[in-house]
């Protein structure tokens, strides 16, 4: 960045910004890459403050010297410019270039001359008006907003006319807790926030008020200051469909007496009105489509059954205290990143190497089926509401994946007992199974299963999703507040189907194949494809954080990981080398990808600022559906470690798949 006019940063488009910054004439004819930056409000005026001191930039060393350093400019990688070569003539990019650039690079096949154009019209201000595209304004749309990882218009494409059990759906883990499980807050701000980002199922703890004639959301037996029931049906009305149109379902785990089992239902009817769903049968042969559901409220808990008093044990989700605080604390990285996700390869997940769940365990679950124990008095109204019903049959894993031909239902395991059941049960969770006089099911293809975390999960950390979806599971539950590497899986995953919070199964999960064969995700399967990512550069660091963020002494060092989440045999990562003191990184470096299940793949990039006395700074990170993911040069926008999308930050990078 060696002069004031070093805003070549880029951004979304030029219709998002209203004004051009005039730049030093003479400084634009010595480089053809400099450009007036255009920005808008607040954020004009601190970029310009910035920017009047990049190219001086310094860093203090033991309050006596200072070190200076000089801002490279961003310029096209070689392959770009190469390419603008290869698609242009005269330096001029038309739009019939431009169109079969489109088609033949970017794989867009059915790009139009008018589509093109109206490319080129969108970046005018960069090039001669109605003419084309020059190597300039060229790059600016290859890094804009304007050519996503994503396609945008595919909206919600899935088949949405399939039974509820045919999707993978967004499912948030005790909903209400702001934090950690055992003193965090209660309220009903994370329910808002889950549910704008599309989490489609939200679950409440519901308990007696201290003077028992009113209900409290908590986790119980815990110091978790509570929020009152209503509140939080409230929000959940308000900011069902903010996100998505397709169904909300609420999972209550429920510890109340019958009075207030009535009060509950009376609460739940008068807020959700005409939106609430309830079923015309207590059992059903099938689930409704989330087509079918459309703005619709669900209830799912399990039948009601005598009350068991607030002080019994809650074993619902995994006792709380089985072990220290120890084995839930995080180690420094975790606190920066989030652990790396668990290992899937080998049979085992290394983060279980404790699981020592016997089979007996099933049945000390909230969710066990105790309808021979229900009382005279249970509340018919409250019975009525469940419209997918929830529990737990005695006997063990066995007895827990039969299929009833008659009814479906809703089994809840913990991410332990899930472990178990897919190294002992693997393939009976997903197949068809002989039955005499009915058509057989696995469990997942008909019925609902809901993997929730570990109880010594006490800071809100998460698992691996992949041990869930690889089997069919439909709802993983996630602690949405508990950041990290697990929790952008789950990001990534619904970032498909036009982010509505429902995703279709592949169709492997869905039946068996020809000859009668279950997926197994541990088996060694054929590759099916190919994915070649190349990483050329990045940049936006310099304008969202502040120059000392990643070191005190020097601009950062920047590298960047990437690889693939899925089953055992795509799952690796791998990294680039790291570029010293740059805030415009130039990696061109191509990795390979072999997918034998690209239908289960997500796509991990992560950038990190590499520390040699201490632990890596991060960058961003973000993480995309690998079947919906856009061939050719795409700009990756980055996004902190919240989820929440970076301003600037972004990647320039290459996807091809090679079959």
């Amino acid at each position: 960045m060696k002069n004031a006019s070093l805003k070549n940063l880029f951004f979304p488009t030029l219709s998002e910004h209203k004004k051009k910054v005039e730049v030093n004439s003479e400084s634009t004819r010595t480089n053809s890459h400099s450009l007036a930056y255009i920005c808008v409000g607040s954020e004009r005026e601190q970029r310009r403050e910035r920017e009047q001191v990049m190219s001086k930039q310094t860093y203090s060393v033991c309050f006596c010297w200072r070190r200076r350093f000089k801002l490279a400019l961003a310029e096209a990688p070689s392959e770009i410019k190469t390419l603008f070569e290869q698609y242009s003539e005269n330096e001029i990019m038309t739009p019939s270039h431009l169109k079969r650039f489109l088609v033949e690079v970017q794989k867009q096949e059915k790009a139009t001359e008018e589509e093109a154009q109206a490319i080129i019209d969108s970046f005018r201000h960069f090039h001669r008006r109605g003419v084309g595209l020059n190597l300039e304004s060229f790059f600016k749309y290859l890094f804009s907003d304007d050519n996503p990882p994503l396609l945008p218009s595919h909206g919600v494409y899935h088949d949405m006319t399939l039974p509820l059990s045919h999707y993978f759906i967004y499912t948030g883990h005790n909903s209400y807790l702001t934090g950690n499980q055992l003193s965090s807050e209660c309220s009903d701000v994370p329910i808002i926030n889950a549910l704008k980002r599309g989490v489609r199922v939200i679950e409440l703890d519901i308990w007696p008020n201290a003077a028992k004639d009113d209900i409290n959301v908590l986790h119980g037996n815990t110091l978790t200051p509570p929020v009152e029931l209503i509140r939080c049906l409230r929000s959940i009305k308000e900011y069902a469909f903010v996100a998505s149109e397709y169904p909300v379902v609420i999972t209550l785990e429920d510890h109340l007496t019958p009075d207030l089992q009535a009060k509950v239902a009376e609460m739940v009817a008068n807020t959700f009105g005409d939106i609430l769903f309830t079923p015309n049968t207590e059992s059903v042969k099938e689930f409704p489509s989330p087509d079918s559901l459309k703005r619709r409220i669900i209830i799912s808990t399990k039948p009601p059954k005598e009350y068991l008093g607030a002080k019994e044990k809650d074993k619902g989700d995994d006792s709380q205290h089985e072990k220290g605080k120890e084995d839930g604390k995080a180690s420094g990285e975790d606190e920066a990143w989030g652990k790396e996700v668990p290992s899937l390869r080998g049979g085992t997940i290394e983060d279980y190497k404790d699981n020592n769940v016997d089979e007996e365990d099933l049945n000390d679950d909230d969710e066990s089926d105790e309808s021979d124990k229900l009382p005279h008095n249970v509340a018919p109204e409250y019975r009525r509401l469940i419209a997918i019903h929830a529990g737990k049959p005695k006997g063990g894993l066995e007895e827990c994946l039969k299929v009833d031909p008659d009814k479906v239902r809703r089994l809840s395991l913990s991410e332990q007992q899930l472990e178990k059941a897919a190294i002992n049960h693997g393939k009976q969770i997903v197949r068809r199974r002989p039955h005499i006089g009915s058509c057989a099911w696995g469990f997942t293809q008909r019925n609902i299963l809901r993997v929730y975390p570990k109880g010594t999960r006490i800071d809100s950390s998460n698992y691996n999703p992949l041990i869930g979806w690889m089997h069919g599971a439909q709802m993983v539950a996630f602690n949405m507040q508990g950041y990290g590497r697990s929790l952008w899986l789950m990001h990534g995953m619904f970032r498909a189907n036009g982010g509505c919070g429902y995703v279709k199964k592949p169709d492997f999960l869905l039946e068996t194949g020809p000859d009668n064969e279950v997926f197994d995700p541990k088996a060694k399967l054929p590759v099916k494809t190919t994915l070649k990512v190349t990483v050329y550069m990045g940049e936006g660091w310099y304008y969202d954080f502040k120059h000392t963020h990643f070191d005190q002494y020097s601009p950062p060092d920047f590298y960047t990981r990437v690889g693939i989440a899925g089953v055992p045999s795509d799952t690796v990562m791998k990294k680039t080398k790291a570029i010293e003191d740059n805030w415009l990184p130039t990696w061109n470096e191509t990795f390979e990808f072999p997918l034998s299940v690209p239908e289960l793949a997500l796509l991990r990039i992560e950038v990190h600022e590499y520390d040699m006395s201490e632990k890596d700074d991060f960058g961003g990170q973000t993480c995309l559906p690998i079947r919906e993911l856009r061939s050719g040069i795409r700009a990756i926008p980055l996004n902190s470690q919240k989820g929440e999308k970076y301003p600037s930050v972004k990647l320039l990078m290459r996807f091809e798949f090679i079959n």
